[in-house]
């Protein structure tokens, strides 16, 4: 039974043929094969170009962003706490895939090590996991700052700001930490080539010369019990969101009020777009190259860092002036 998550992203389950690929007699390697983009071996090179450019982006965006909230007060506020948290997240999730990608497409630096391996693993499923938790717990800042303005900075102070960040670390931590123990208790002696450009779950453990029905069922259970909540949070607080907008009495401060929303929806969309539409073309595009689900599944998790900083750059007039300020003072 194969595994489809939205916001674990293990959902990438890439069919592999053994007989591609030189199988030996072992049990249990020390290091694993990574192949990068199966197929596209001779443009990872090229492939990297666009890579490299999207991570540089995420870096810069996720670190400015941190350096803006952190400088300026402002911005000292649940909204911008909730950012940097989204920020740290998407700035461990991408580090955790993309030195290693380029490495393999630079140097071909395509051995890693079995425990790196399952390291790997875990930071990509626990952060992308954290990250579905923070949008949810903007979708809850949002639906207060809205629907009961007045007791927004009672509600949200930062104690409780603390306790959000932390049920979400401990939620994205403790969910995903059997993960990398199902898939490190298999004995592995088919071959320890992996199709793929980093240590993606079912590519992994697909490896191993036993039943995996257990990684597999809790996979799968993991991924509908967080992504089921969470769109279930975001369906109940924008359903209430959108009745208080509405009934505001003029167009312009129903506008205003759906503005004030709009940085965070599209945050939403630039993190399970690219997800949904890498499940769906794994899910149905069993005719598609084995290259364009790896392309499909690297390009999910970049995706998301690289527009969050700006998205919020751009529609959040506090982090735009600070920008324009600091670039202008700099120029003078």
């Amino acid at each position: 039974m194969q595994e489809t998550p939205f916001c674990l992203r293990v959902g990438h389950l890439l069919p592999y043929s053994m007989s591609n690929s030189n199988t030996t007699d072992f049990t249990n390697p020390s290091t694993f094969i990574l192949l990068g983009i199966p197929g596209l071996e001779a443009a990872h090179v090229w492939i990297s170009i666009p890579f490299c450019t999207m991570y540089a982006i995420a870096i810069m965006g996720n670190f400015t962003v941190l350096f803006i909230v952190r400088m300026e007060p402002s911005v000292h506020g649940p909204m911008y706490y909730f950012l940097c948290m989204l920020a740290i997240s998407d700035l461990v999730l991408s580090t955790s895939i993309l030195p290693k990608t380029l490495s393999i497409f630079w140097f071909n630096s395509r051995e890693i090590d079995f425990n790196a391996c399952l390291t790997q693993m875990y930071f990509i499923h626990c952060f992308s996991t954290m990250a579905s938790g923070i949008l949810v717990a903007m979708a809850f800042d949002r639906y207060v700052a809205i629907c009961d303005p007045l007791r927004h900075s009672t509600i949200l102070t930062n104690p409780v700001v603390a306790k959000i960040g932390l049920a979400v670390v401990l939620r994205g931590s403790i969910l995903v930490l059997p993960t990398p123990f199902l898939a490190r208790r298999w004995t592995y002696c088919r071959t320890n080539i992996i199709p793929h450009a980093y240590c993606e779950h079912i590519a992994v453990v697909k490896l191993a010369c036993a039943d995996i029905h257990i990684s597999s069922y809790y996979g799968l259970s993991v991924v509908f019990f967080v992504t089921g909540l969470d769109v279930f949070f975001f369906t109940v607080s924008y359903i209430q969101i959108l009745r208080a907008i509405f009934s505001l009495p003029t167009k312009d401060t129903q506008l205003k009020s759906l503005g004030t929303c709009s940085s965070h929806l599209c945050a939403i969309l630039a993190f399970y777009i690219p997800a949904l539409f890498s499940f769906l073309t794994q899910r149905f595009g069993h005719n598609m190259a084995l290259h364009f689900h790896v392309l499909m599944a690297n390009v999910s998790f970049l995706v998301p860092p690289m527009l969050n900083p700006i998205i919020y750059g751009v529609r959040t007039r506090q982090i735009r002036d600070r920008l324009l300020h600091f670039f202008s003072h700099k120029g003078t």
